[in-house]
């Protein structure tokens, strides 16, 4: 369980570090429209990493113990998904639809990357 946490924590930090370096990139460059809507597809896929890695915490203790649970909320990570492509079309002149979708698969990427970096050292 000491694994998973220190897992957590990696994930966590480098979404944080992904979501700053966002920020700098919306004040600094001109491409605002396309870091913003970066930076709302992180915002919102950190809130899915957040909710699936308490999802798959809260199922693994209730599997320990025996007991059932209901699921590791898809359908909410699903509907924040769809969230973030109404508010970049409701939106159009801020945010780049484009870069909203992309935005969203960054928590994948940073799992894949942090799975890549410490599988070596297992």
């Amino acid at each position: 369980m000491e694994d998973y946490q220190q897992m957590i924590a990696r994930q966590r930090k480098w979404m944080f570090y992904l979501l700053a370096l966002l920020v700098l990139g919306w004040g600094i460059t001109p491409w605002q429209p396309v870091f913003l809507g970066l930076l709302l597809g992180s915002i919102l896929s950190f809130y899915n990493l957040w909710l699936m890695q308490r999802k798959i915490q809260k199922f693994g203790e209730s599997t320990a113990n025996n007991h059932t649970t209901r699921g590791i909320g898809t359908f909410t990570r699903l509907a924040s998904g769809a969230l973030a492509v109404v508010i970049a079309l409701q939106f159009e002149e801020h945010f780049h639809l484009i870069s909203v979708v992309l935005g969203l698969m960054t928590a994948y990427l940073v799992i894949s990357i942090d799975y890549l970096f410490n599988k070596s050292t297992d």
